[in-house]
């Protein structure tokens, strides 16, 4: 226990677990600006498989700039029809958008008390609303019974998540993006594992 602030080691794992679906949340809906790339750069890495991919997305922030990162972003997400890649579970589950896996979770956020935010236009499968919504659910912003976050990474992003990470982190258009495929990558390699064992 810390007794400086009350919590757990549990708690900080879950804590830090949180920040970075929420981080990975934020650089996916949107390209970052010089303010967060500046933050970034200053993420210290360390031995273990996300710290080194930590450290790389710092490296990759350091020599990035928002101009840069902006046109990438639209390459790889928007693109002149459509982008490189489409970060979308119904997608990578059917080859289709809008379809069963998308109605499933609909089903599943309903369930949850978990709406859509006014003027959001993306369908809820998307990548980033997915780690949003497990950092809600593992932080306690989304009232959730206990294991709700293991049932949703089960559901919804354990079946695609990480072959949509490994295509950003191999796709031709990334740069700054690779390091946050290589991030994704490995954050959900370890989730898998870590939310298969017993509680």
């Amino acid at each position: 226990m810390n007794t400086l602030t009350g919590r757990t080691a549990a708690d900080e794992a879950d804590l830090g677990r949180a920040r970075l679906y929420r981080l990975l949340a934020s650089l996916l809906a949107q390209p970052p600006g010089e303010v967060l790339l500046a933050r970034l750069a200053g993420v210290a890495g360390d031995a273990t498989a996300v710290g080194s991919a930590l450290g790389s997305l710092a490296e990759a922030a350091a020599n990035a700039t928002a101009e840069g990162v902006e046109r990438e972003f639209f390459e790889l997400f928007i693109g002149l029809g459509r982008g490189e890649l489409l970060p979308y579970a119904s997608y990578y589950l059917t080859g289709f958008l809008h379809e069963r896996p998308l109605a499933r979770l609909r089903g599943d956020l309903a369930r949850l008390g978990v709406v859509r935010a006014e003027g959001v236009a993306e369908p809820e499968d998307h990548i980033a609303t997915l780690c949003e919504v497990m950092a809600g659910l593992i932080d306690g912003s989304f009232a959730a019974p206990a294991g709700e976050d293991g049932r949703f990474f089960d559901r919804h992003l354990k079946p695609w998540a990480g072959r949509f990470f490994a295509d950003l982190e191999g796709a031709k258009a990334a740069r700054f993006y690779r390091a946050v495929g290589g991030l994704g990558a490995r954050f959900v390699a370890i989730e898998a594992e870590a939310l298969a064992l017993p509680s």
